[in-house]
């Protein structure tokens, strides 16, 4: 029998019904990510799992007991599944380990020594026992998810969800928290997960549910729903995710701008943290150094870039559109090999150790007379 067992879910609030009748089963041990557009009903999904959402209609089971029978006891489900929120539920007058102590004396019973005890445990899981004794204000908001999954944790739960764990932390702190939940990946804890991180969903996921028109419109293995993915909405999301456009001109210049839309894109994606620096600084100099001195005599024309990732991340293809520049402009012709040796060879085609990335570098110039 499987761990959670969901028959014909559905949920409706006034103006949507974001689940329509979702049936599934969840195995022990396995580890899904629940990706899709926003307003599918990903989080609402989760949150009924452990009644913080009340289904309209429909049953789940979680080893068997019907979470949605009125007479189940909702403390002993909600005791076995730990969940972490996108915000931040700390107490802010409490230092962190307090914050870990406080459930385990107040619902299961521990002694001061003992909650002290666990909760020191369990920080020290999460790399944070140093930050025992700082209150929530003196954290990052890495090490503030941390301590919250560290409460989560010492419940001793058989099942983790996480609604969103990355939403709204920057780089260094995503990776703080994907560290922790790749380590729990490992230890046999069964776990939902509701992001928006590609990356996340690809190297810790055993499982996919992609979530659209209501429902799991696709659900497959990371390999099958990033590579071969069958439905056309799956095609279409999987492919805006794994695309990055940007149209750069000379009168609206913003360099900061695009640089942060690359860099979050390569963020998500499944490529090398290396190949993924390289790609930044290939199009950082490819636009400063060829293209916007010849923009400055030609401000009407714009560029475009994009880059596309394939194959698992470890190729990506970019293209620069010099299609509305002016027949012979310097970047287009002459230049072209200066361009070559300089950015392809140096940034893109050489990238160590072998097999972490490759990039492939494309010209479009169907340039206008």
């Amino acid at each position: 029998m499987s761990l959670i067992e969901i028959r014909h879910l559905r949920k409706e609030y006034p103006d949507i019904v974001p689940l329509k009748d979702v049936s599934v089963d969840i195995n022990k041990g396995e580890v899904i990510s629940i990706i899709g557009p926003s307003g599918t009903g990903k989080s609402t999904f989760l949150r009924c799992l452990n009644r913080l959402e009340t289904p309209t209609s429909g049953d789940i089971f979680v080893d068997g007991v019907n979470v949605c029978d009125p007479a189940t006891d909702l403390s002993k489900i909600r005791r076995r599944m730990g969940m972490v929120f996108q915000q931040f539920n700390l107490f802010p007058h409490k230092m962190a380990v307090e914050n870990i102590m406080l459930p385990l004396q107040q619902l299961l019973g521990y002694t001061a020594e003992d909650a002290y005890k666990e909760a020191m445990f369990q920080l020290e899981r999460v790399g944070l026992e140093a930050k025992a004794r700082r209150f929530p204000d003196e954290l990052s908001g890495g090490q503030k998810q941390r301590v919250e999954i560290a409460r989560a944790l010492a419940m001793h739960p058989d099942i983790m969800l996480f609604d969103e764990p990355t939403s709204g932390l920057d780089p260094a702190m995503v990776s703080e928290v994907l560290s922790v939940i790749q380590d729990l990946a490992g230890t046999g804890l069964t776990i939902l997960i509701v992001t928006h991180d590609m990356r996340l969903a690809r190297e810790v996921s055993t499982r996919i549910f992609y979530m659209d028109e209501g429902g799991i419109y696709e659900d497959g293995t990371p390999e099958q729903i990033f590579e071969n993915p069958v439905g056309r909405k799956t095609r279409v999301f999987i492919y805006r995710i794994r695309s990055w456009e940007y149209a750069f001109s000379y009168e609206t210049k913003d360099l900061l701008e695009m640089m942060g839309s690359l860099e979050e894109f390569c963020r998500r994606q499944f490529m090398g943290t290396r190949a993924a620096t390289r790609c930044q600084l290939a199009v950082e100099e490819l636009v400063t150094a060829y293209f916007l001195p010849v923009m400055e005599k030609e401000p009407s024309a714009r560029l475009g870039i994009s880059l596309n990732a394939r194959e698992k991340g470890t190729k990506m293809n970019l293209i620069v559109d010099c299609s509305q520049f002016k027949e012979g402009t310097a970047v287009l012709d002459g230049q072209r090999d200066s361009i070559s040796d300089a950015i392809i060879d140096r940034l893109l085609k050489r990238v160590d150790p072998p097999g972490e990335g490759l990039v492939m570098y494309e010209i479009r110039k169907s340039a206008k007379q």
